[in-house]
């Protein structure tokens, strides 16, 4: 059974100023429009960022980062275009069908962010391809509101360094998060962009332990006779 959220005792504010000391403030997610943010969104699905980067790059190259240009542009085309992101398929698909969501309900980026938080969320679950992950990213990164992602990293992290079930629920952890952290959309921002850090250059899905500046207080490393032991 996962863990219950009510049952953790993790001082998460402690943890954020932790990393922010060691990492700095991440200044994440980058992108010059709301739409590039949305498109990164989608993009970043089961892929590194930087072939997101390289994707982007690929669209803005062809004056194709917007919704009108990427709603009109044949599939096979776009397909080409986002090509290293990886399973360039599916994401073309999810790419057209959010730019023509747009375009057909609100006629602007703005005017589709501008909603209310419950109901946009709602309506971007619906679309095909977009789970709560993505969901939430353009959320709190591309509309500003104040929401926090769970991914990948969140969960192994807290399952090692807590011992928390690794099969513990997106919304009980977020929840968790939530309840936590101080209710700021800059400081959900930047706590999910600590643990991205974090995730990429110690707690790999191959972790790095030793090097790894939250090893004196991760259950995992201790727990771990041949790691605490070096």
């Amino acid at each position: 059974m996962p863990a219950k959220a009510d049952s953790m005792r993790y001082d998460i504010p402690a943890l954020y100023k932790f990393l922010l000391r060691h990492f700095g403030f991440r200044d994440w997610w980058p992108g010059e429009t709301q739409f590039e943010i949305i498109a990164g969104a989608i993009l970043t699905q089961q892929t590194s960022w930087s072939n997101v980067e390289k994707a982007i790059a690929s669209l803005k190259l062809h004056g194709a980062l917007k919704p009108e240009a990427i709603a009109m542009m044949p599939e096979v085309k776009l397909q080409k275009l986002i090509r290293s992101s990886g399973f360039y398929r599916q994401k073309a698909k999810r790419l057209k069908a959010i730019s023509k969501h747009i375009i057909s309900g609100s006629g602007s980026v703005q005017g589709f962010l501008s909603r209310d938080k419950t109901a946009l969320r709602e309506e971007l679950l619906s679309m095909d391809g977009i789970g709560p992950e993505t969901a939430d990213s353009i959320l709190l990164y591309a509309a500003g509101k104040r929401i926090f992602v769970v991914d990948a990293y969140t969960k192994r992290i807290m399952s090692r360094l807590y011992g928390i079930n690794p099969d513990i629920g997106y919304g009980e952890l977020q929840s968790y998060f939530q309840a936590e952290l101080q209710k700021s959309v800059r400081i959900y921002k930047d706590m999910h962009a600590q643990l991205v850090e974090l995730g990429k250059n110690y707690c790999k899905a191959r972790p790095e332990c030793r090097p790894c500046p939250l090893k004196s207080r991760c259950k995992y490393y201790k727990t771990n006779t041949t790691l605490a032991q070096s």
